[in-house]
């Protein structure tokens, strides 16, 4: 269901403040996809953590994904504790210090991962590929031109 948005002139635009809108955005999908998954009792450093984990199981220990999560995580929440919290409801398993989904922790990984495309859905509707892949590297230049890492993430 998209929403009708007014028209503006190109210069009105290309004046707009970039750090509001990308703001706005951010708080609003961000928003969405964290309270889809808190319906899961999740959060999003479990979610990167069941994702992550799936994506390449016995390869995580807690070090190793504390260290590539910790630059996205803006809650200050607990790494140990999420992962503490995933072996209690019986989702992960670590041996050695590798973690590994359990079943169920597959099944609840794809229970937010649907959850999450809901809300990846939502996002683009009424946005032409094209156009959002221009906004990706717009952003990507942005993030470079003041000093961030531009690449995506691996």
């Amino acid at each position: 269901m998209s929403v009708a948005l007014r028209e503006y002139a190109r210069e009105e635009l290309a004046a707009q403040p970039i750090g509001a809108w990308s703001g706005e955005a951010y708080r609003l999908v961000v928003g969405a996809i964290r309270a889809q998954l808190a319906v899961e009792g999740l959060t999003q450093p479990h979610w990167w953590t069941l994702h992550h984990v799936a994506g390449d199981p016995g390869r995580w220990t807690r070090a190793t994904l504390i260290e590539r999560l910790t630059k996205y995580e803006d809650l200050g929440i607990d790494f140990d504790g999420v992962f503490d919290d995933l072996v209690v409801r019986g989702w992960l398993t670590e041996d050695a210090g590798a973690m590994t989904l359990t079943g169920a922790g597959e099944e609840g990984r794809l229970r937010a991962r649907e959850r999450n495309l809901r809300v990846h859905q939502q996002t683009h509707e009424g946005i032409d590929t094209a156009d959002f892949v221009t906004t990706i590297n717009v952003l990507r230049r942005m993030v470079a031109n003041l000093g961030g890492d531009g690449n995506l993430p691996d």
